[in-house]
This record gives C-alpha cells, sequence and structure tokens, in this order.
C-alpha cells in the first residue's frame, strides 16, 4: 500500500511538472481530448453493462430517429 503511494505521488508529481511549461491553449486542447475520451469510455462501458447508451435512447424501436417517424 505504501509502495502504490509513493507511485502515485511520484507520477502526479512528474505530470503537474509537465503542465508548468504548456500555454493555456495547449492545456485546454488536452482538457478537451481528456474529456472525449473520458465520455468514449463511459459510453463503451454501458454497452458492455447492458445499459443503453444516452443517444440509443432517443431512437425508435425499429432504429430509426424518432424525428424520421411518421405521425400517423
Amino acid at each position: 500500500m505504501l509502495l502504490r503511494l509513493a507511485y502515485l505521488s511520484v507520477t502526479n508529481m512528474f505530470a503537474a511538472l509537465r503542465l508548468l511549461p504548456m500555454s493555456d491553449h495547449c492545456k485546454d486542447a488536452e482538457i478537451l481530448a481528456l474529456r472525449h475520451q473520458l465520455t468514449v469510455l463511459r459510453w463503451h462501458r454501458d454497452l458492455i453493462n447492458g445499459a443503453t447508451p444516452a443517444r440509443a435512447d432517443r431512437r425508435s424501436p425499429d432504429g430509426r430517429p424518432q424525428s424520421a417517424q411518421s405521425a400517423c
């Protein structure tokens, strides 16, 4: 347990040092990329666990989007 704490501390320190010379624009781009990666991973996790993804909720049972169906 102590070894894991030391490892996490050292890796976080290096991650923080890596961010120091970066501009705000580069940091924002990296944050957006990480958010996208997290969203994709959550979506895949939901697929594996059998939950319906958020986009699938807006589709009808035959797979067509709700707006494409006729009103009849």
